[in-house]
């Protein structure tokens, strides 16, 4: 009995120690420059029913179904989808606009599991062309913090960035 006490009161401490040193938050941002004015940009990254013409997640389902609430562009619209296990379900709403430079969204996953992260979309101009920056953050709370350590994030989602960004630069300079 002590021995079996002993071992739980060590695996609670290993674990608490994990959570103690574990990354708290994460950040996955991508870059890309694009020969379209900012203007035309900015319109069609703050339509999320535009954002599925080039989305790296659409083209992991073709039959993902998706829908959408409120005025698209707009703070408050919103798209919910739902998808095969590549893709899961969640929804994404408009949060923030500014100027013609920021767009951000709170991005609530639902299946495979629960988390909520903030993504965002920064505008720049630069020599009469427009650099996108695409991103997400969020917080990991326990016991994400732990599964964290062993897991690059950035590493898994930071292709399906670069490979989205050249979809929209193939898309919007067409």
């Amino acid at each position: 009995m002590k021995k079996a006490l002993l071992i739980v009161s060590i695996l609670i401490i290993l674990v608490f120690i994990l959570h103690l040193v574990a990354p708290k938050h994460y950040q996955v941002e991508r870059k890309i420059v694009v020969s379209t004015q900012i203007d035309t940009v900015f319109k069609s990254l703050c339509s999320l029913k535009e954002q599925q013409m080039w989305s790296p997640w659409a083209e992991m389902d073709p039959n993902m179904k998706v829908e959408y609430r409120g005025v698209d562009g707009q703070i408050g619209s919103v798209s919910h989808w739902v998808g095969n296990d590549d893709v899961g379900e969640g929804e994404q709403e408009v949060t923030k606009i500014e100027g013609n430079t920021y767009i951000e969204t709170e991005l609530r996953f639902l299946k495979p599991f629960e988390s909520t992260s903030v993504g965002f979309l920064k505008l720049k101009e630069v020599d009469n062309q427009t650099e996108v920056t695409w991103g997400f953050y969020g917080e990991n709370k326990f016991p994400t913090t732990i599964i964290m350590l062993f897991m690059n994030i950035d590493k898994q989602i930071g292709p399906d960035f670069e490979k989205g960004l050249a979809k929209f630069k193939t898309y919007i300079e067409k």
